[in-house]
């Protein structure tokens, strides 16, 4: 039986992101849109995707932190109150997870334990499906 906790806010909406029509990986789309969830989270992505070096990782690390802060930008810019559901089928969503999701990743790559706790748990709390999606 799911319960309806009618104090809880409704699910979070966003509007598209402003990088969502150009190549969220190009160095240009980053400049142009500096406060793009999406262009963290890729760059993120990809970092963590191919970090060897301690540099390399704590390049994933930057991005992934930047991606998270951006993100919360954007979500507080539309009316969330750090929480409630921030559902992944919302498509302008999902680079909102993915950047949670990769700072997840990047606090575990350098061993930030309690940090990869707290972004798990975020993602739980935000849309519980999205954790076996992003982190597996």
């Amino acid at each position: 039986m799911e319960l309806n906790d009618m104090l809880a806010p409704p699910p979070v909406t966003l509007p598209a992101d402003p990088a969502a029509t150009l190549d969220p990986a190009a160095a240009d789309t980053a400049f142009a849109h500096p406060d793009s969830p999406l262009v963290w989270a890729t760059r993120a992505e990809a970092a963590l995707e191919s970090a060897s070096s301690d540099d390399e990782k704590l390049i994933a690390y930057a991005f992934a932190r930047t991606g998270y802060h951006r993100s919360l930008d954007r979500l507080r810019a539309n009316k969330w109150k750090g929480w409630g559901p921030i559902p992944w089928s919302h498509e302008a969503n999902q680079p909102v997870l993915r950047a949670i999701a990769a700072l997840a990743r990047a606090a575990a790559l350098i061993g930030e334990d309690a940090e990869y706790d707290r972004c798990r748990q975020m993602l739980s709390d935000a849309d519980p499906e999205s954790v076996e999606r992003l982190l597996g």
